[in-house]
């Protein structure tokens, strides 16, 4: 009789977790936008200065991320899965995306400095913020959804477990800790909380506490209570 031995899979728990933050955030921002073009969000200075730093740290994360994925992970698959796998529309969306992120800093720099030197411009200009956000929104969606069906299944398959932690130690050594950890545990579901929870063990709970209430002011600035 044949005997099958079982090999671990990647746990790919923080990778769907960090997808999801990156396109519910950058939904929450494009609502909220919409709603300060139309003058039924109140905002200010100094909301709109929080907003582009908080702009600027989640255009840096998403541009993080895809950059570990053309420098880390694409040459891990290719090593691992060879021709079951075609990397190049995946890399091509992240090209794609540069320019996008690009003008959505923009956009949030112009937003904070209208409340400075031209008030009268402010209604415009958050409605190009959010129709820009809109755009970041839709290529995240779609970029995220091919990239979870076509290489979630490749990565189980093929990607030794070792080879999954070095990509992952390879995303989260260029990350904000302190702006991406927090948002982990907004967007988390509480089952996926718990099993981070336990494979991270205490270093976890102490450093949420110590981001969170950081992170929340800053959130309640952006975005209101």
């Amino acid at each position: 009789m044949a005997i099958t031995t079982h090999h671990p899979e990647p746990n790919l728990i923080g990778v769907r977790i960090n997808h999801r933050t990156m396109r519910s955030d950058t939904r929450r921002l494009a609502e909220l936008l919409s709603g300060v073009a139309a003058g039924q969000i109140a905002y200010d200075r100094r909301r709109a200065t929080a907003l582009r730093t908080y702009v600027r740290l989640l255009c840096d994360g998403i541009h993080h991320h895809h950059r570990m994925e053309d420098e880390v992970l694409w040459p891990v698959l290719r090593r691992s899965a060879g021709a079951e796998i075609d990397l190049r529309e995946l890399s091509d969306d992240h090209a794609a995306l540069d320019p996008v992120l690009d003008e959505v800093r923009v956009a949030a720099d112009e937003l904070a400095a209208a409340f400075t030197s031209d008030a009268g411009r402010v209604h415009a200009v958050a409605a190009h913020l959010a129709a820009v956000l809109a755009q970041l929104r839709d290529v995240l969606d779609e970029h995220i959804e091919e990239e979870e069906l076509l290489i979630f299944p490749v990565i189980r398959r093929h990607v030794t477990v070792a080879d999954w932690n070095t990509v992952e130690r390879a995303v989260r050594k260029g990350g904000a800790l302190r702006f991406e950890l927090p948002r982990i545990e907004r967007y988390a579901r509480p089952e996926e909380l718990a099993e981070l929870k336990k494979i991270a063990g205490p270093v976890l709970r102490l450093m949420l506490a110590a981001l969170r209430p950081g992170f929340r002011r800053r959130e309640a600035t952006v975005f209101g209570r």
